[in-house]
C-alpha cells in the first residue's frame, strides 16, 4: 500500500497539475476520518488524532494527542507525566504528547474507507486550480465550442471547464448549432458545488472591444483608445474611438486595409453592423460624429442639463432618428447626452413662432380685475 500511495500521487500530480503536498494532505484528513469510524478505542479520542504520511516511503502513522497531568482522569485525552517522560524526558505538565496508536492493519481498511473521500479532495483540488484559471480571464474574450442547448441555455466548451450563455447573453436571431465555434466574453465565474460556472455573453458591449483589440494593433499598443461603445446586439452596435497620436487616424485603423478588420469584427457577430465614430472632447462635436450616418448642420448645447438640440437637413431627420429610433437612441447611449433631432424645416417654425410671440402687441391693460391690497 505504501508504495501505491506514493505512485498514485506522483501520478495524479503530474496528470491533473496538483501539488503533491496538496494530495498528501487530502489523503491524511481522509485517514484521519477511516480512523474515527473504524477504530476509535476507549484509550483514544477520535477528536484527537493525527494522521502522518511519510512523503518518500509512504508509511502511514496514527497519532493520538495527549496533555500531561499530574492525575489521569479521562486515559482517551490525558496521560501521566511518568508515562509521558517514558517517551521523552523534557516533557512537562501541560505538554501535548504524541502517542502512536496506529492499528495493525489500518493501511488496508483505511485505503478502502477513504477512497471516495480522497477523490473528492482531488477533485476539490482540480475545480479549485480551474477557478483560479478562469477567474483571471473575467471581462476577457474566449474561444467557446457549443456543446448543447438546454432550454433557455446554451452550455459551451472553454478548454479545461464549460460555459454557459444565458438567455440574455444571447444574440437575437442566431442560432447555435453543435460543434460551432464562436467568441464570447466572460462575465462571471462562480464557485458551485459542482465546480466552477463561467457565465459567457455574445450580446456584452465588451465583446466588441476585445474583438477589435484582436484586430487593430494600434488598439492593442494603446495608440488608439476606445472610448465608449452603445450596443443593441444582433442589430447594430456605435463605437467613440480616439487616437492619441494626431498622425493616425483611429477610425481608419479600426477600419483597417480596405475594410477587412471591421468586416472580421461584423462576420463573427453575424453581420451585426457598427458604426466607427471619432470621439472628440468638444461635446457638440462628439454628438454629430455620434449621429452619422446622418450630417448635422448644427448642435445647440444646454450644458447644465447635459441635453442639446441637432438640427440635420430636411432629408436626414429620418436617418438621423434611425428605424424605430435606433441611431438616435445609440447615440445617447454612447455620448451620454440627452439628445432632441430637429429638421431644418422644423427648426425655421420653431423659430419663425417663437418671432412671431415676441412680436405680438399684448392687450391694453384697464386694471379691472386688479385685486385690492390687503
Amino acid at each position: 500500500m505504501n508504495r501505491e500511495v506514493i505512485e498514485a500521487v506522483g501520478l495524479l500530480a503530474k496528470e491533473k497539475g496538483i501539488s503533491k503536498e496538496v494530495l498528501f494532505s487530502a489523503i491524511e484528513e481522509a485517514l484521519k476520518s477511516a480512523y474515527r469510524k473504524n477504530f476509535k478505542k476507549g484509550t483514544v479520542s477520535g477528536q484527537n488524532v493525527d494522521v502522518s504520511i511519510d512523503r518518500t516511503t509512504g508509511a502511514v502513522q496514527v497519532f493520538a494527542r495527549k496533555i500531561i497531568v499530574e492525575n489521569v482522569e479521562d486515559d482517551s485525552q490525558e496521560i501521566s507525566l511518568q508515562e509521558a517522560r517514558g517517551i521523552q524526558p523534557n516533557y512537562d505538565v501541560g505538554d501535548i504528547v504524541k502517542v502512536e496508536v496506529t492499528p495493525g492493519d489500518f493501511g488496508r481498511v483505511a485505503a478502502q474507507t477513504a477512497k471516495q473521500v480522497i477523490m473528492q479532495r482531488i477533485r476539490e483540488a482540480e475545480q479549485g486550480i480551474i477557478y483560479d484559471e478562469y477567474i483571471e480571464k473575467e471581462n476577457e474574450i474566449l474561444t467557446a465550442i457549443v456543446q448543447r442547448v438546454e432550454g433557455k441555455n446554451v452550455y459551451v466548451e472553454l478548454g479545461k471547464t464549460e460555459g454557459i450563455i444565458e438567455a440574455q447573453g444571447q444574440m437575437p436571431g442566431e442560432e447555435y448549432n453543435v460543434n460551432d465555434r464562436i467568441k464570447v466574453y466572460v462575465l462571471e465565474v462562480q464557485r458551485t458545488t459542482k465546480g466552477p460556472q463561467v457565465v459567457v455573453s455574445r450580446t456584452h458591449p465588451g465583446l466588441i472591444k476585445r474583438l477589435f483589440e484582436l484586430e487593430s494593433p494600434e488598439i492593442q499598443n494603446g495608440t488608439v483608445q476606445i472610448k465608449s461603445i452603445a450596443r443593441e446586439a444582433g442589430s447594430r452596435t456605435k463605437m467613440a474611438v480616439f487616437s492619441v497620436d494626431p498622425m493616425i487616424d483611429p477610425v481608419g485603423s479600426c477600419v483597417g486595409p480596405r475594410g477587412m478588420r471591421v468586416e472580421h469584427v461584423v462576420a463573427e457577430l453575424k453581420n451585426e453592423k457598427i458604426d466607427i465614430i471619432k470621439w472628440s472632447a468638444d461635446p457638440a462635436e462628439f454628438i454629430a460624429n455620434a449621429l452619422n450616418p446622418a450630417r448635422v448642420l448644427s448642435v445647440f448645447i444646454a450644458e447644465d442639463a447635459k441635453a442639446c438640440r441637432v438640427i440635420v437637413p430636411d432629408n436626414q431627420l429620418s436617418l438621423a432618428i434611425g428605424k424605430e429610433g435606433q441611431n438616435a437612441r445609440l447615440a445617447v447611449k454612447l455620448t451620454g447626452w440627452k439628445i432632441d433631432i430637429k429638421s431644418q424645416s422644423q427648426a425655421t417654425e420653431m423659430l419663425d413662432g417663437a418671432e412671431e410671440a415676441l412680436e405680438a402687441p399684448e392687450e391694453p391693460y384697464d386694471g379691472a380685475e386688479e385685486e385690492p391690497l390687503a
